[in-house]
């Protein structure tokens, strides 16, 4: 069978053998019982034309030929490489490769800022939780006022002198 495939905009024709065509035709997934030889080269060619031999498909192909594809090379059986995924040199961001690491350091600040606000309010552990939840986690003052059960103008008064006495400690403290 003779093939044509279209490469840029150009045709190349390759000669396929009986075996490779009959591979060629279960790799279509064509169908057909009872068809010559003939009228079967002619449905490959029709499905390769529609598959493959579109514009759109060569120029997609052009443009992403070479992506995605890492320098890590499979080496002996012992030294597995996955190249499915790029190389740290081989992506514009690694923080990628470091998210249990920056997740960790994250968390770790967030805890530290926390126990400042703690150790800055001293006994009133309800303030400290209150300024937590709405000055660093974000959550409104009606929001939190609901969750508690008080009035939101009393939360702001409370959260104001949270923000002072911190503000104190801060100033107190010797770095």
């Amino acid at each position: 069978m003779k093939l044509k495939i279209r490469y840029e905009n150009e045709y190349q024709t390759i000669t396929l053998d009986a075996e490779t065509t009959e591979e060629l035709w279960i790799s279509l997934s064509l169908e057909g019982e009872g068809l010559s030889q003939e009228e079967r080269e002619k449905l490959i060619q029709e499905e390769w034309e529609k598959q493959f031999n579109r514009p759109d498909y060569n120029c997609w192909h052009k443009f992403w030929r070479h992506h995605g594809e890492s320098k890590a090379k499979p080496g002996d059986e012992e030294d597995e490489v996955d190249t499915s995924d790029p190389l740290k040199d081989e992506v514009a961001d690694d923080r990628i490769f470091r998210k249990d690491q920056l997740g960790r350091e994250e968390r770790e600040r967030y805890e530290a800022v926390c126990q400042l606000v703690r150790e800055a309010c001293g006994k009133k552990a309800d303030w400290a939780e209150m300024f937590i939840a709405i000055r660093i986690d974000g959550v409104s003052i009606n929001d939190y006022a609901e969750q508690i059960g008080a009035d939101s103008s009393n939360i702001s008064h409370k959260l104001d002198r949270a923000a002072k006495k911190i503000e104190k400690f801060m100033q107190n403290r010797q770095i």
